[in-house]
């Protein structure tokens, strides 16, 4: 493992975060689409899968207060002061963007369903409170990873279409801030893992990632599964969904999985994947419109 990680490295992390990188303001995006009827076609149910999964931060942020009773001022700080209001910012402005494209807003899913409640009142126990937190910090590494790669690949293909303005005022703004909130959650993983989770606590945190895997959005839906599968195969991943398994699913696999020599990522990532691909081309596009 990496060199030792302290709090005070952390909370600097988060206080660079957001004096670097203010949320994006509406002002400042252009959302001129020369065509907008060939940005509906190849891109609607893009667009809308990514308008709501920023806007489901509200929920995220009461999930968090659920699960994380006994919450730390970094945490606190990061997801309160920081990454809410960069994520919040990205999905107002995605909507306006659909919006001026002619599409229907998004419709963010705000319900905390009653499995996290039950593992909220669970974390009130320290040790079970430590699991949790190992928990939601792989889970927003995967996350923002796939976020990572979603906006690269959506800026490359608007910029060979010829949509510079949105490209360039929208979605490069919006993937300048994601690595960073990586960052966050790699390290606090790495330095959970490196104060000493006792093996029965790295036992329950691998039974629960494997349990209860999903992809970002996809909120124990079909419906919301294949829309990520449309996101997938739209963005060009769905050809190589190993290395795209590789790209989310490293960090647990070298955390949580130490043991299994020769594990590049999990296998429920991989199937994860392979569900929404499968669930979309049964299904065919998302109806944005």
């Amino acid at each position: 493992m990496p060199s030792v990680i302290t709090d005070t490295q952390l909370m600097e992390h988060v206080l660079k975060l957001g004096d670097e990188h203010p949320p994006i303001r509406m002002d400042s995006a252009d959302f001129t689409v020369k065509n907008p009827a060939l940005m509906r076609e190849k891109f609607g149910g893009v667009l809308d899968y990514l308008a709501r999964v920023e806007l489901e931060v509200d929920r995220n942020v009461l999930e968090l207060l659920t699960i994380l009773p006994h919450a730390s001022e970094i945490d606190r700080v990061f997801y309160q002061d920081v990454w809410y209001d960069q994520e919040m910012a990205h999905g107002y402005i995605l909507d306006r963007l659909k919006d001026e494209m002619g599409l229907a807003p998004a419709e963010p899913y705000l319900e905390v369903k009653m499995g996290l409640k039950a593992l909220g009142a669970l974390a009130h126990f320290e040790p079970i409170h430590d699991v949790v937190r190992c928990i939601y910090y792989l889970t927003g590494a995967s996350t923002e990873r796939q976020a990572v790669m979603a906006y690269n690949s959506f800026s490359k293909q608007l910029l060979e279409m010829g949509e510079k303005a949105v490209a360039r005022t929208i979605i490069n703004p919006i993937k300048r801030q994601e690595p960073g909130h990586f960052a966050f959650y790699r390290m606090s993983a790495e330095k959970l893992v490196q104060d000493g989770l006792r093996p029965w606590q790295l036992y329950l945190a691998r039974l629960l990632r494997k349990t209860s895997y999903a992809l970002v959005g996809t909120n124990r839906s079909n419906d919301y599964k294949a829309q990520m599968g449309e996101v997938i195969t739209k963005l060009g991943f769905d050809e190589q969904l190993e290395q795209y398994a590789k790209e989310i699913g490293r960090l647990e696999a070298r955390l949580l999985w130490a043991s299994e020599q020769g594990m590049d990522f999990p296998p429920y990532v991989l199937a994860a994947l392979r569900e929404s691909v499968d669930l979309y081309r049964d299904r065919g596009t998302f109806e944005a419109a």
